[in-house]
């Protein structure tokens, strides 16, 4: 059982710039919601002046709930994204968000997670019930969230265990490249385990593999100086070009460009 949120950076495009901008920080949830989500993010700003973040999402499901200056709180159901998101923050405003565990959506849901992908859609107006989940300390942010997800009564799904257990072998193994060696490790087939991610993560597990491969170029590109030769071959790319392209195509710009635009600004 984790204790802690995860502290690293995938998925977030200059993280130091975002930590300068804005107030973000994650927690844990409830301990009978841990098997289910990653974590709470929570984020508040105050600005001068707009400002774009960019991130490059993980394979989950989100919950988001926002509230921009003095207008109401909106909550929406975000799948997990394919393309890169962009939002422009302006004014004060706050976002109580829920990022659950590759596949552990479905026991919310209780029907196909990918009739979600790359849509938003309302979080159910009864489970909302007038909970402000944007509203006062970090304490009390998070026990609405609690209350919230512990009221919509999740339940129990061994294929949805099985699936997130999955998902999370494919973003800690590096060695991981192929869709068939993780099947042969499971004695499944390649078959039924895209049809176990489609249902209930909401893509397919290659499509997994190559984004927690390029999440990961990302965080090394902004920590410091990258051999991007054996980054490649580490993360299983049959050449470095190979990195560039798909790199290049899910950021908009190419690993070496990246790393610049970040070197001065990390921390």
């Amino acid at each position: 059982m984790r204790h802690e949120p995860r502290a690293d950076s995938r998925g977030i495009l200059d993280p130091g710039r975002l930590r300068r901008e804005v107030r973000f920080r994650r927690w844990l949830p409830a301990v009978a919601l841990r098997p289910y989500v990653e974590h709470y993010w929570l984020i508040d700003w105050e600005l001068a002046e707009p400002f774009e973040q960019r991130v490059l999402p993980h394979p989950a499901v989100n919950l988001v709930f926002q509230r921009v200056g003095a207008g109401p709180q909106t909550a929406e159901v975000a799948g997990v994204g394919r393309e890169l998101f962009r939002v422009t923050l302006a004014g004060t405003g706050r976002v109580s968000g829920v990022q659950f565990r590759p596949g552990a959506f479905r026991p919310f849901w209780r029907r196909p997670v990918a009739e979600l992908t790359g849509r938003r859609r309302p979080v159910p107006a009864g489970l909302v019930a007038g909970r402000q989940a944007c509203a006062g300390t970090d304490d009390e942010r998070r026990a609405t969230l609690d209350a919230l997800l512990l009221a919509w009564d999740p339940r129990p799904d061994p294929a949805a265990t099985e699936a997130t257990a999955l998902a999370e072998e494919i973003r800690v193994d590096r060695g991981l490249l192929r869709v068939a060696d993780l099947a042969r490790r499971h004695d499944l087939s390649v078959r039924r385990l895209q049809r176990l991610f489609l249902d209930h993560v909401g893509v397919g597990p290659k499509w997994v593999i190559r984004r927690y491969r390029v999440q990961e170029a990302i965080e090394q590109a902004a920590g410091g100086p990258v051999d991007w030769a054996r980054l490649a071959a580490d993360l299983g790319y049959a050449d470095q070009a190979h990195l560039v392209r798909e790199f290049t195509a899910a950021t908009g710009v190419s690993p070496a460009a990246y790393a610049r635009s970040v070197s001065g600004r990390t921390g």
